[in-house]
């Protein structure tokens, strides 16, 4: 095998799968059970492939900390660019091969989006296996997937001649692309055989990539070049010059690349695959009980089938319903027949518009330091549990409108108040008060967990005056 980069690509507004997705919480990062997400399986994944290098990170700035969580807790080390806004695919991944050519270098990129299920890892590595060999021949390859039903929901690839020297290796000439087809033309391409499922995963030489993007959309890769000359290091991060990338036109790879190119090849996997667009995607995926009923978190149903139940942080009872999709969160609950989980984008629309904070931000938020979750909010006060990484910060600031009251459940914070220091330890607490100079420190070898109380007229995040960072964010 040669060296393989893998590039994931981290897009996504989560509108499809609110409450659980937010645009500033999507799906990928979304806690599937026991600290599980899509895109830790999509790293895991990448890691298990033979001479793996160090993979390259594509996100946008609201995504970043969910990123540098996952990695730690995979222990993996990646680069991580920073999009200043979504271009869709094709600048993305132009990012990716600027940042894998540096130094000379010219690895096969294994570009894999972040949000998708396999079933068998194993047909995985195989196909991987097998498109490497195409791409060190120059071809630009990508996955197909062997269609189980006639999916509307996805583009096709329709497989032309056998690469010759990859004979026995599953790899195919590329004869055309089909867009999303309707029922009738999606049964007639089963019907006819030699179509594939467009999975959106590809293989190709950095190279050859920024070869013909700079052939078929010169636009897009002469913005990508001044991006990347712009860039600035940022601690963790890598972000390219925002006004030159901006100027790049937003395409994917697909229209800019691939449908143009004389090098498209495609390889078939027979693997359960989906893009999990959807609650019912969701359903779909995972074997029901004997009822038909797809069941995560504390659920009990009483003549209940073919649902879809996912509950959060409550217990959810059903009695005598069928065919619904129900999900509950700390701040939402989705109620809707699985026929109609589309429209969901339609509810997001609305709270948008009315500003709703329930669209755009979770509960759960991360940052440099480790994460807090809203546990409670009224008028006057909230409710956060606080978890600060083994040796973590917070930076030195101030609050003008707020006091806090912070009593320690696991762990030693130390605690600068004013101009006291001190630690405290399990159960032990203290108050911040109004326009009190503080900060808050992990000085022991595990996380620390704490409750914090906020009280005061106005309890918005933008109320911090910062003095001291070690994150490089503003101060005031």
């Amino acid at each position: 095998m040669p060296n393989i980069a893998p590039v994931i690509l981290c897009g996504g507004s989560g509108t499809r799968l609110w409450p659980l997705s937010r645009e500033t919480y999507p799906k990928q990062f979304v806690d599937l059970g026991e600290g599980r997400t899509l895109f830790k399986d999509t790293l895991l994944r990448a890691q298990r492939i033979q001479e793996c290098l160090e993979p390259v990170i594509v996100c946008n700035e609201a995504h970043r900390f969910y990123v540098t969580a996952a990695l730690y807790e995979c222990q993996v080390r990646a680069t991580i660019l920073l999009e200043p806004a979504p271009r869709n695919t094709a600048p993305a991944i132009a990012l990716a091969a600027l940042v894998l050519a540096r130094d000379g270098a010219d690895p096969l990129m294994l570009v894999l989006p972040s949000d998708h299920a396999i079933g068998d890892e194993n047909a995985f590595l195989k196909g991987v296996k097998s498109a490497a060999a195409l791409a060190e021949q120059g071809h630009i390859v990508t996955f197909g997937i062997t269609p189980a039903s006639p999916e509307t929901g996805f583009g096709y690839i329709e497989q032309g001649e056998i690469l010759g020297e990859a004979l026995g290796q599953g790899g195919f000439r590329v004869a055309r692309f089909v867009e999303k087809p309707d029922t009738a033309a999606a049964q007639s391409m089963l019907d006819q055989g030699g179509f594939l499922w467009n999975s959106g995963m590809f293989l190709l030489r950095a190279s050859i990539y920024l070869q013909e993007l700079e052939r078929f959309a010169p636009e897009i890769h002469a913005a990508c070049c001044a991006a990347w000359q712009g860039r600035v290091a940022d601690g963790a991060f890598c972000r390219p010059d925002t006004p030159a990338f901006l100027a790049s036109p937003s395409d994917s790879i697909d229209y800019a690349v691939m449908e143009q190119t004389d090098h498209a090849a495609v390889v078939p996997l027979s693997t359960g695959w989906s893009d999990l667009g959807s609650w019912e995607a969701f359903y779909q995926a995972e074997p029901g009980d004997d009822d038909g009923n797809v069941c995560h978190g504390d659920i009990m149903t009483q003549d209940a089938e073919n649902c879809y139940f996912n509950a959060q942080h409550r217990l959810v009872t059903a009695i005598g319903v069928r065919d619904l999709v129900v999900v509950e969160t700390r701040d939402a609950v989705l109620v809707a027949p699985r026929e109609r989980v589309q429209e969901v984008k339609t509810i997001v629309g609305r709270l948008q518009s009315a500003q709703r904070t329930e669209c755009r931000q979770h509960p759960l938020v991360y940052r440099p330091w480790g994460s807090y979750e809203t546990l409670v909010m009224d008028g006057r006060f909230q409710v956060k549990r606080i978890t600060v990484n083994p040796g973590a910060e917070l930076s030195l600031q101030m609050h003008h409108h707020r006091a806090e009251h912070w009593v320690v459940v696991s762990g030693t914070a130390e605690v600068t108040n004013g101009n006291e220091a001190r630690l405290y330890t399990e159960n032990q607490s203290t108050y911040i008060p109004v326009g009190t100079r503080h900060r808050l420190k992990n000085p022991g070898v595990i996380p620390l967990v704490l409750i914090e109380i906020q009280s005061g007229a106005y309890l918005g995040e933008d109320d911090i005056v910062r003095f001291a960072d070690v994150y490089g964010r503003k101060q005031s």
